[in-house]
């Protein structure tokens, strides 16, 4: 339906899209750019690629002929280079159109690889920070060019005019901007000064700075990249990839790996960090393209299992997103990855066969990144599942030192049932490690793979009572009044209790109930509880035969003894309670509200015994 006043157009009529170049930059300032700190990195970016432009023409040219230029008094932010320029076509074709990009051009789409930015929006980042863009060019592809002067507003509008050759004497483009008043954070000249080292430390062309003091213009990259420099020795070349490491990251590294990949133009550095890291925590990379700082935060250059590293690369080939904060995932990318995860697997392998010192600190803090990398590399695994160590019986041990004293290896499934039986199992001379924590129960199983004399079996209750001394028929018929209130006191905890010897004779109780075992009797319970009739009378069996908990009482101990020989029920009960509560809180699982009532209530109960024996 149209309204009355409004004209119609004839049908097929073509529009051209109305652009509200300040609602544009709203909408990239806060959902394309994370900061208007980039405005800085996108008219280098520029400059860059315009020098880059420059050599094609002008392949003979000494490096270094060609250079940038930054200046900031507080006034104005101006950014000069010694590229290709542009003619006034120019200016009208790449100035003037949103998302057009001279990069895209077709006379120079054989050299796309060549640049940096792909996209024809980075100039419009300048009005984060400022409401006029001034653009002084003079093109290098046509002698005697004329100047060319843009001048962009915020609002939308532009001019472009020509001036003489004496408005810029040389090839190259100027790039001026006024900031706002509220822009002063990012283009203070101190600010832009830090800025410009931190995106340009890398860049291959020379860059300075000049704060309009009168000084000459500081150098903002004096030196190329470490990796990239000649060192006297191989030490020497270590201390300075570690002292750069120390600057950008603010660590000294165990190690530095380097990093070189000729087929994408990759090279740089992998710092082992010093210290460990919770497991799955990826940290950001350090990420330059073609000199250019991409992103502090590239996760997706590394495999999640390499979170003890943190690396700071400079690739040629690597393919930047929209707002070249971050990469973008494509095959490239993945095949860098995969190459980058050998590099450090070979580190890992040499480390192991060279320096074992190293080795040892490195395992000592990333242990845990190491055993996820050996679940999944059987090489890794050969090499170094001897040396990752475990929490076994015998303290906290590598496999290949627990494996020479105990031919079988048992494992439990939990650090609750590790920690339930560690004492006793010890005493019992059975070789017990703690297979509860990430990837300890599956490296375990795997110890035959490279000590094939030895045999891991998993640990159960069976295995460990079996290992537990009866005692002689007269004691068990004389406690037997006292084990079967035990039991009864015990019932609501699908307990069974038995007498056994076993040392350490400090021990009173030892009580085996495994979390599997635990939920199994809880889901039976709800069952039973929400079903009736047949089917409540079938799941009732199924209950029946669910594993039920056993406490194991020590005959060994002198309180046990004592407490077989109560004739009293209710003190039997409640010692029998007592000595469950204590087991359980051995244990060092989490207690029931059941269980923690029941600690208190043997607690209060045996205390009122004391005292009315003592009045």
């Amino acid at each position: 339906m149209t309204l009355p006043d409004t004209p119609m157009s004839p049908a097929g009529t073509d529009r051209t899209f109305q652009v509200d170049l300040r609602g544009l930059v709203d909408l990239l300032s806060h959902h394309l750019y994370s900061s208007p700190r980039v405005y800085l990195r996108e008219l280098l970016q520029n400059a860059v690629d315009a020098l880059t432009a420059r050599h094609g023409l002008e392949p003979a040219a000494p490096a270094g002929a060609f250079g940038i230029r930054l200046h900031a008094d507080g006034s104005v932010v101006r950014v000069e280079d010694d590229g290709v320029g542009l003619t006034e076509a120019d200016v009208h074709t790449f100035l003037a159109t949103i998302g057009r990009s001279s990069k895209r051009a077709d006379r120079i789409a054989e050299q796309r690889a060549d640049f940096i930015g792909q996209f024809g929006i980075g100039l419009l980042s300048c009005f984060l920070v400022a409401d006029e863009i001034h653009v002084l060019s003079r093109s290098a592809r046509t002698p005697d060019a004329p100047v060319v002067e843009w001048r962009g507003r915020g609002d939308g509008s532009y001019t472009v005019r020509t001036l003489p050759p004496s408005a810029h004497p040389r090839p190259g483009t100027t790039v001026t901007l006024t900031p706002r008043a509220d822009a002063g954070e990012w283009t203070r000249p101190a600010q832009v000064h830090a800025l410009a080292r931190h995106f340009g430390s890398l860049l291959r062309h020379p860059v300075t700075f000049d704060d309009g003091t009168g000084g000459t213009g500081a150098r903002v990259n004096p030196e190329p990249a470490p990796w990239a420099r000649d060192h006297p020795t191989p030490g020497a070349r270590a201390r300075a990839l570690a002292a750069y490491a120390e600057d950008v990251f603010g660590f000294t590294p165990l190690d530095t790996i380097e990093l070189d990949l000729p087929a994408v133009g990759l090279k740089g550095i992998a710092c082992v960090l010093p210290e460990a890291v919770p497991a799955g925590r990826r940290h950001g990379h350090r990420v330059h393209v073609k000199g250019m700082l991409l992103s502090e935060q590239a996760e997706e250059i590394l495999p999640e299992w390499a979170f003890f590293v943190r690396c700071v690369v400079d690739a040629e080939s690597l393919r930047p997103t929209a707002s070249r904060e971050s990469l973008y995932e494509d095959d490239t990318l993945a095949a860098v990855r995969d190459a980058l995860a050998e590099r450090l697997r070979a580190w890992i392998a040499r480390t192991a066969a060279s320096d074992p010192d190293l080795l040892n600190r490195f395992l000592q803090a990333h242990h845990l990144a190491v055993k996820s990398l050996a679940v999944h590399d059987d090489e890794i695994l050969r090499m170094l599942l001897p040396w990752l160590p475990f929490e076994t019986t015998a303290g906290h041990a590598t496999l290949d030192e627990f494996a020479r004293t105990h031919r079988t290896v048992l494992v439990t499934s939990s650090v609750e049932e590790f920690r339930q039986v560690a004492a006793i199992a010890s005493a019992a001379g059975l070789g017990v490690v703690n297979g509860g924590y990430t990837y300890d129960r599956e490296l375990v199983h795997r110890l035959p793979e490279i000590r094939p004399e030895v045999s891991v079996a998993d640990l159960d209750p069976a295995t460990l009572t079996a290992h537990l001394d009866p005692v002689d028929r007269e004691t068990e018929l004389a406690a037997a009044a006292y084990l079967a209130q035990a039991r009864d006191a015990l019932a609501v905890f699908d307990c069974d209790v038995a007498l056994r010897t076993f040392q350490p004779a400090s021990a009173p109780a030892l009580l085996l109930d495994s979390r599997e075992a635990r939920h199994e009797r809880t889901r039976s319970q709800l069952a039973r509880e929400q079903q009736g009739g047949l089917w409540g009378d079938i799941l009732g069996h199924l209950r029946q035969e669910a594993p039920r908990a056993q406490l194991i009482l020590n005959q060994l101990n002198p309180l046990v003894r004592t407490a077989v020989g109560i004739d009293e029920p209710e003190l039997a009960r409640t010692s029998a309670e007592a000595l469950y509560g204590q087991a359980a809180m051995l244990s060092r699982r989490p207690l029931r509200p059941a269980e923690s009532s029941l600690i208190n209530r043997s607690f209060l109960d045996l205390l009122a015994h004391a005292l009315r024996k003592d009045s």
